[in-house]
């Protein structure tokens, strides 16, 4: 979806494309109420300052459209595919995807929601360390962790969207 379009397309066919890239609706709300932007730069920005101003509602809304890390998403929606693309680098042998599995039931028990990472060029090794690390934070900070990993993969979501990396 190239600027213009996502300036003037009606907020009913820009809307489902923001909430692939997260859906958190405050989020999405605040992306299309600062319409039009004057470049894709603008549009990050103000997606960048919406995504910092995350609530634990809006996280929790926002994992739901997220597999468990070395997870394969399932389905054709742009949602699964970038999910695919951004996990492409965490490996898939054995090994790898039982400690990854455990290292999800134990970030699961101790937080309650799954393990969130922006995994784009990340390599397994990199993923299972910081899940490792991730487990011993405390509640509060990793709620914060969370929130900002969210933010990330949807300003990189975005910016596929806006650059016409992937259709919208």
């Amino acid at each position: 979806m190239d600027l213009q379009s996502f300036n003037t397309s009606p907020a009913d066919v820009v809307r489902p494309v923001l909430q692939a890239c997260c859906d958190a609706p405050s989020w999405v709300a605040a992306v299309l109420a600062g319409r039009p932007y004057a470049d894709e730069a603008d549009v990050v920005r103000a997606a960048d300052e919406a995504a910092r101003r995350f609530t634990a509602a809006d996280v929790d809304q926002a994992l739901g459209a997220h597999p468990r890390i070395g997870e394969r998403a399932e389905g054709e929606h742009a949602e699964a595919a970038w999910s695919r693309r951004e996990q492409a680098a965490v490996g898939t042998d054995q090994a790898t995807a039982q400690a990854l599995a455990e290292g999800n039931r134990a970030y699961e028990e101790r937080f309650g929601r799954v393990f969130l990472i922006c995994a784009s060029g990340l390599s397994a090794d990199q993923v299972l360390a910081s899940l490792r690390d991730r487990l011993g934070h405390e509640h509060d900070e990793e709620a914060a962790v969370v929130a900002d990993e969210l933010r990330r993969i949807a300003l990189l979501r975005l910016e596929r969207v806006l650059t016409a990396e992937v259709s919208a």
